[in-house]
């Protein structure tokens, strides 16, 4: 199947063409065969190249950080593309990461495929004087439409 970015590529590669474009993923064979859902974690465990979100790596960060922890995509991300580094190094950089997030300056980017949090958040600040509900009814309205979900001024017009 594939990712909501990959299906839309697919189909408008089939309208224009007729043909059926074929997205070939490269996957690398993990080396390491730790086991991220049993193994006993510290902070000095070597983040692996075979590294997995697992219940048992969130209860480890739980016990370090604190019930408020929560695993995001940025953090998530990190873990993926830092093999080699340890988990107080991890530690470390979600607590960076959360402390960034309480910056109100900093704004998050949104992945493309979330198109309905991208939406929300253009049309809310392009309009701060209208209500999310609103934006909710231009967000339905702009999806029956043929093209891109993307928020547009113009999309005021569909009153």
């Amino acid at each position: 199947m594939g990712s909501k970015i990959e299906l839309t590529k697919k189909i408008r590669q089939y309208l224009l063409t007729g043909k059926i474009l074929v997205i070939k993923k490269q996957t690398k064979k993990p080396k390491s065969n730790f086991d991220w859902n049993n193994q006993k974690l510290n902070i000095a465990t070597v983040i692996t190249d075979n590294y997995k979100n697992t219940e048992n790596v969130r209860n480890f960060f739980v016990t370090q950080i604190g019930t408020h922890f929560s695993f995001n995509l940025k953090f998530m991300n990190w873990m993926k593309e830092n093999t080699g580094k340890t988990l107080n190094e991890a530690i470390l950089k979600w607590k960076h990461f959360k402390k960034l997030k309480k910056d109100k300056i900093l704004i998050t980017q949104i992945a493309p495929q979330f198109e309905y949090n991208r939406y929300m958040r253009a049309f809310l600040l392009d309009n701060p004087n209208l209500s999310s509900k609103i934006a909710m009814k231009f967000w339905k309205l702009k999806k029956t439409l043929r093209g891109v979900n993307n928020y547009e001024k113009a999309d005021l017009n569909f009153k």
